[in-house]
C-alpha cells in the first residue's frame, strides 16, 4: 500500500490515478480480510466452543449463499442451494457453521470464470449432514491436495492473490469442521473443478 501511495502522490493522469486508486481499494480489502480470518482463526483454534444449538443446515446454507451473492455477482457466477424440504439438523455454533460454508462458497466463487455455475448441496448420509461445494473453476494439482487446508498455503501465489485469497480461509473450515466433530476434504481436477465436502454429525435432536 505504502509504494501504490507514494506513487499515486505523484500521478497526474486520471486514468492511472483511477486504476492505482482501485488497487489500492482491493489490496486494503485484502488486508482487512486477512486480519479478520486471522482473528477467526485465533478463536477456533483456543478451543472453546460458543453455546451450541440444534440448526438445520439448510439454514447455515442459506446464509453462507446470501453472504457470498454480492461477490459472485461481480464476477457473474451464479450460486445454486439444493436440499431436501424436510429440516436436516446438526449441532453447533450458528457463526461458525456460517463462516466455514461461505469461505467454500466463496473460494468457489473466487476460482471460478464468469458464467460459471457453483453448485451447494445438502445431504444426510446416516449418521452425518453433508454439504458439498462444486465450482466448475481452475481445479487443483493433484500434489496440493492434501496441503490446500493449511494456513497460508496457495496453490498459486500470485494467481490467489489477484483473484483475493488469504491463504486462511480454508484453514478456518477445517478447524470448524474438526470443533464439531466433523471433517472435510476435496476432490478436484484440473480445468474441470473441485468438489469441498465438509461432513458434520447429525444433532441428537434430528434423530
Amino acid at each position: 500500500l505504502g509504494v501504490l501511495a507514494e506513487a499515486l502522490a505523484g500521478e497526474t493522469d486520471p486514468e492511472v490515478v483511477e486504476r492505482m486508486a482501485e488497487r489500492m481499494q482491493a489490496e486494503a480489502f485484502r488486508v482487512a480480510r486477512t486480519i479478520d480470518d486471522l482473528l477467526q482463526l485465533s478463536r477456533i483454534e483456543s478451543g472453546e466452543l460458543p453455546p451450541s444449538e440444534p440448526i438445520p443446515a439448510q439454514e447455515v446454507v442459506a446464509e453462507a449463499v446470501d453472504r457470498t451473492a454480492p461477490a459472485a455477482g461481480l464476477r457473474s457466477v451464479r450460486i445454486e442451494a439444493i436440499g431436501p424440504p424436510e429440516p436436516l439438523l446438526v449441532h453447533g455454533d450458528r457463526l461458525q457453521l456460517v463462516s466455514a460454508v461461505t469461505n467454500l462458497c466463496d473460494n468457489a466463487v473466487k476460482y471460478s470464470d464468469p458464467g460459471h455455475v457453483v453448485t451447494v448441496r445438502t445431504r444426510a448420509s446416516g449418521r452425518w449432514v453433508e454439504i458439498d461445494v462444486t465450482d466448475q473453476g481452475i481445479g487443483i494439482p493433484a500434489r496440493d491436495l492434501e496441503r490446500v487446508f493449511e494456513r497460508f498455503y496457495r496453490v498459486d501465489a500470485a494467481r490467489s492473490r489477484a483473484r483475493g485469497g488469504t491463504g486462511i480461509g480454508l484453514s478456518i473450515v477445517k478447524h470448524v469442521a474438526q470443533a464439531h466433530g466433523g471433517s472435510v476434504s476435496v476432490e478436484s481436477e484440473l480445468d474441470e473443478g473441485s468438489t469441498f465436502l465438509l461432513r458434520l454429525p447429525v444433532s441428537p435432536s434430528g434423530t
